[in-house]
């Protein structure tokens, strides 16, 4: 089967950093290794963004939206991204372009091996305190999920359809990608990809949900996996 990509852009209010993210995309997409497509997912902005994404979709037939009621939050914006696309991959990047859609490349070459493809920020330009709480907050995550992932919350993956769909979803959930797809018997894998300087608008995690945040969802991931339902049949008749 030949694939497709559709990659899902969360956005919230990122006015300044949508012409980029225009520019960028479109710069990828002339050298995809599959045909692409691009989906923003307005996540109730309460500035220009949703203004901006809809001038950007009508010049670009490959350009994509929806917008949400409201502001729900990553995980809900990915979901909503997961079912709207129909392409056999899905992949995930921030608006604020702190990796590169050309990485989106780098994954590909392994996607055909493994079910869920996700980068990992080797070089980090972010602040000394972001870059420590990330580390912490990594750390315990991964004495939960027991995943293997260094950087589970990199904003470059790349994940087959089939998985995305499936996994059930909860908030806080684009935490545990990797160990969901596990969870549901797929394999993954982390690749390095280039990390870059918020350049534009303002960070939306602080301190308090890069730390506690993610501690509240490792219990909730725990009941969740204690619960899962997974069989497998042996005859049929």
């Amino acid at each position: 089967m030949n694939n497709t990509l559709s990659i899902i852009v969360p956005v919230y209010n990122e006015q300044e950093n949508l012409g980029r993210v225009e520019k960028e995309l479109q710069e990828y997409l002339n050298c995809a290794k599959v045909p692409t497509a691009v989906l923003f997912v307005d996540d109730g902005s309460q500035d220009l963004s949703l203004s901006i994404i809809k001038k950007i979709c009508s010049r670009n037939p490959a350009f994509h939206y929806i917008s949400l009621d409201r502001n729900y939050g990553l995980s809900t914006a990915l979901k909503a991204g997961f079912d709207a696309v129909g392409s056999t991959l899905i992949g995930y990047i921030d608006s604020d372009l702190q990796t590169s859609p050309m990485d989106f490349n780098l994954l590909l070459d392994y996607i055909d091996t493994y079910d869920l493809v996700t980068g990992v920020r080797s070089d980090r330009k972010d602040a000394f305190l972001k870059k420590v709480s990330s580390l912490v907050a990594n750390s315990i995550r991964r004495s939960f999920t027991q995943d293997g992932m260094d950087d589970t919350g990199c904003p470059l993956k790349i994940i087959i359809a089939d998985y995305a769909k499936s996994i059930p979803m909860f908030k806080g959930l684009h935490r545990f990608l990797p160990a969901m797809v596990l969870l549901l018997n797929g394999k993954v894998k982390q690749v390095p990809v280039q990390h870059f300087p918020r350049i534009a608008g303002k960070a939306k995690f602080g301190l308090r949900n890069r730390l506690f945040g993610p501690l509240i969802d490792c219990f909730a991931y725990l009941w969740m996996k204690s619960n899962y339902i997974s069989y497998k049949t042996e005859d049929k008749g």
